[in-house]
Parts: structure tokens; C-alpha cells; sequence
């Protein structure tokens, strides 16, 4: 078996991506694939050959939450509020260096935080692995370097899948999309090469055979859960207190949180809030800061100087955007400042931040 020297690549302006994966799967090549292409950069992490990880700087999370939301539809604790808060704790520290990228660290957290399984993470993994190959197969210019990974910084390693079947299946995807005039590209894993490949090993009693590259992610999944028990959901319900004046704007909130991380309180008599809010004990409380008889400021000020609420997030919500609101809002306490109009994934940011 050949060795694979770590850094041994050159650099050059001439990148044919299909004869590299070819090298680096044939040499059985450990450590980190790091090839660029004007202002876009790939990450191919292996193991003996086989893929672990794949990774793009194409708006990592972005890819991870569309993947992440398909698989919503079938994984109920993958809830919108998870999907936010995953970007909250990850999506700061893409340029951080770890050896792993933070998209792969915040996989790892789901599964840590039982909202997959290692099974469902396998075939996420792959998935997000054809995309970014993908991608890569068709650069024609830029560079590379094989990087030796740190070992101290063993996170879990879910699945490694054969080089060859991912390569392979992104190359038929991508002679599609080349028009009757195209010259075709020599496949350097087609069933003529001689470029020797082995098996893949998943992880965690995953056999290739249960993993059908051609189905989606969705039907993937739906076959390992036959076979692998649902992960049951841990996570905290935060109890949330909204007081606003206007029903409609109750409505909204109520709608955009409304999920199996919260329970929400409605309340729309600023006069009768406090005594309610003390009631509820919430974790957290958004504040409409235009009511009548009491206005936000004042209810603040008010929750502030309460024993229970020293230290609990508040949250103003206004269509104020002056400088002076904002300073009036932290002089009275607030914890944060939402301006209205705002979506739910304005909405659920916020919530989350002050929740951490």
C-alpha cells in the first residue's frame, strides 16, 4: 500500500479534482484535502482513503439547515427553534482553527444533544458530502494541500464512505448537466479505471448496503429508523411571556414560537401583566413598549426591581429605532431590543441568544 506524504501536493493553477480524489483514495491518504479556487475553498477530510467530512465555504450553514430541514419533516426534534440555535452557538466560529469545520462540530452537537442519532448523522453527512464534491468536480483552476489533522482533537467520526461511490455518483450528476456538445471527462473512477478502491467501513454497524446512494435523504432515513429507535427529545420547554397590547401582534409571536422548545403566555392588560407575570415565573419576556396606562419602559423598570425578574431576559419590542430608545430600554434594564417589523427568524434569534 502506498503512502500518502502529508503537504506532498503542489500547487498549481491547473486543478483536475477527479484525478486527485483518484490519488488521494488510491494512496489510502490521511488528513485534510484544503483546495481553493479564487475566493471559494473546499475541506475534504479522510481517512485511509475514505471520506469522513466535506466542506465548502459556500454558506456552510445555509447547506446544513436546508439538509437539516428536510429532515425535520421526519426527525421531530429537529424543530426550527434547534435549527436557529445550532447557528447561534456554530455559525460565529467558521474561521476559528479547530481542525474540523464548525458545521461538522455543530453536527456532532446534535448528536450529543440527542436530537440525532449517529445513524440519521451518516446519512446526513453523506448527503452534504455530494453536494460539496459536487461543487469541487467542476473547478478547473486553483490549488491544494493535504494537511495533517490535529489527533488530540478526535471528535466522533459517524460513517466513512467509499471516495469512489460518492465521486462516481457526482460525476453522472454533473454529465447531465453538460450539453450533447460537451467534451466528455475522463472518469477516473469509471468500471475501466485502474485505480484501486476499497470497500467503505461506516461506522456504528452501518453497511454500504443499507445506504442506497441513488435515494434521497429523506428515504435514507426512513429506512434506518426501521431499524434504529427515534431519539427522544431532552431538550428544555422555555416558558415565554409576551405583553403586548395588540391581539394581532400576540397572534404573530405566538405562531412564530410555536414549537416543543416553548410555551407561550399571551398577555394583553399591561396593568394586570405583573402580577401574571410573577404567577408564570417565564424564562424569558418580550415587552411591547407602546401600551396604554403602562408602557414598556415602565413594566420593565417595575419587573426589574421584583426579586424574581433581577436577572431574567426581557426583551423590548418596538418600532422605535432612535438611539435614545435604545438608551432608555438599557436604563431601565432590558436585556435586548427588537424592532418591529420582524420574522421569525429575527424573533427566534434574539429569544435564543438571551437563552443561552
Amino acid at each position: 500500500m502506498n503512502s500518502t506524504y502529508i503537504n506532498s501536493y503542489r500547487h498549481d493553477k491547473k486543478l483536475n479534482p477527479l484525478s486527485l480524489l483518484a490519488q488521494l483514495s488510491s494512496r489510502h491518504a490521511n488528513g485534510c484535502l484544503q483546495v481553493s479556487s479564487g475566493s471559494v475553498s473546499w475541506s475534504i477530510y479522510l481517512e485511509n482513503g475514505q471520506l469522513i467530512y466535506g466542506s465548502n465555504s459556500i454558506n456552510p450553514f445555509d447547506r446544513l439547515d436546508h439538509y437539516l430541514s428536510r429532515l425535520s419533516r421526519r426527525i421531530p426534534t429537529l424543530v426550527s427553534a434547534v435549527r436557529v440555535q445550532v447557528r447561534l452557538i456554530f455559525e460565529a466560529n467558521l474561521n476559528s482553527h479547530s481542525n474540523y469545520p464548525s458545521d461538522y462540530q455543530a453536527i456532532c452537537w446534535l448528536v450529543n444533544q440527542h436530537y440525532l442519532n449517529s445513524v440519521q448523522a451518516a446519512s446526513l453527512i453523506e448527503e452534504l458530502a455530494e453536494d460539496v464534491i459536487g461543487s469541487l468536480l467542476s473547478e478547473k483552476e486553483g490549488t491544494y494541500q493535504l494537511l495533517e489533522t490535529n489527533p488530540s482533537e478526535d471528535l466522533p467520526k459517524f460513517c466513512r464512505l467509499d471516495l469512489r461511490t460518492i465521486v462516481e455518483h457526482c460525476y453522472e450528476q454533473l454529465q447531465h448537466q453538460h450539453s450533447s456538445n460537451s467534451k466528455p471527462v475522463n472518469n477516473p473512477y469509471s468500471s475501466n479505471s485502474v485505480v484501486p478502491i476499497g470497500n467503505s467501513t461506516p461506522l456504528n454497524s452501518i453497511h454500504e448496503s443499507s445506504l442506497n446512494n441513488s435515494a434521497p435523504l429523506e428515504q435514507r432515513f426512513q429506512h434506518h429508523t426501521s431499524v434504529n429507535q427515534q431519539p427522544t427529545s431532552t431538550s428544555k420547554t422555555y416558558k415565554i411571556a409576551c405583553i403586548d397590547d395588540s391581539t394581532s401582534v400576540l397572534n404573530a409571536i405566538n405562531s412564530f414560537l410555536e414549537d416543543k422548545s416553548f410555551s407561550v403566555v399571551m398577555i394583553n392588560d399591561p396593568v394586570r401583566a405583573l402580577m401574571q407575570v410573577i404567577r408564570i415565573k417565564p424564562d424569558l419576556i418580550l415587552l411591547d413598549v407602546a401600551m396604554p396606562n403602562l408602557d414598556g419602559y415602565e413594566l420593565c423598570s417595575l419587573l426589574r426591581k421584583h426579586s424574581l425578574f433581577k436577572h431574567t431576559p426581557i426583551i423590548m419590542v418596538t418600532g422605535n429605532t432612535g438611539f435614545l430608545d435604545r438608551a432608555k430600554a438599557k436604563l431601565v434594564g432590558a436585556s435586548g431590543y427588537l424592532t418591529k417589523p420582524f420574522n421569525q427568524s429575527d424573533l427566534l434569534k434574539i429569544v435564543f441568544k438571551h437563552l443561552k
